[in-house]
């Protein structure tokens, strides 16, 4: 993941940082790097890799990433820009909008979670509440587009309570 700050939006006085989610395994700093070719936009299988900022950029609100390496494989420089292993360096966290959080009976983020690392905990009196278990979530992202309040987003590992979408 990487975090940008537009030149327009400075001199607008809009100070909001830009996330880009980079594709899994992809080491920073890309925008040095990378030539634009779009071979890793052109080739994902479920089109959720843009350019923005000249940066090969995920979107999960169309759908989560499923680890399927083919970005790597046709990356023309995969062996400088690419980790060894596919992973992210982020996980997802659930936002105070969240629909259960306010008494409303709702666990989309949990069905389609194929991590099966958010679960609900009861709760007397009102609809359970989601607890996102940071040691098994992917980072994948297939919770984001799927919740119908945008209630979850994604935080930095290191950080795990610091909203990283601002």
């Amino acid at each position: 993941m990487v975090t940008l700050l537009s030149r327009r939006s400075l001199l607008r006085g809009q100070i909001r940082e830009e996330v880009h989610i980079l594709p899994p395994g992809l080491g920073s700093p890309v925008s040095e790097i990378c030539e634009q070719c779009r071979a890793c936009v052109d080739h994902c299988p479920k089109s959720i890799i843009s350019m923005q900022s000249g940066m090969p950029t995920l979107d999960f609100s169309i759908d989560g990433c499923d680890f399927c390496g083919i970005c790597r494989e046709n990356c023309p420089h995969s062996d400088m820009f690419f980790d060894a292993d596919l992973s992210f360096s982020h996980t997802a966290l659930v936002l105070s909008h969240c629909l259960a959080l306010n008494g409303v009976d709702c666990q989309s983020c949990r069905d389609h979670c194929p991590a099966d690392a958010i679960r609900f905990r009861p709760r007397a009196g009102g609809p359970w509440h989601p607890d996102i278990a940071d040691q098994d979530c992917t980072g994948c992202g297939a919770c984001i587009g799927h919740c119908p309040t945008s209630a979850i987003s994604i935080s930095l590992r290191s950080s795990p309570h610091v909203d990283a979408r601002a």
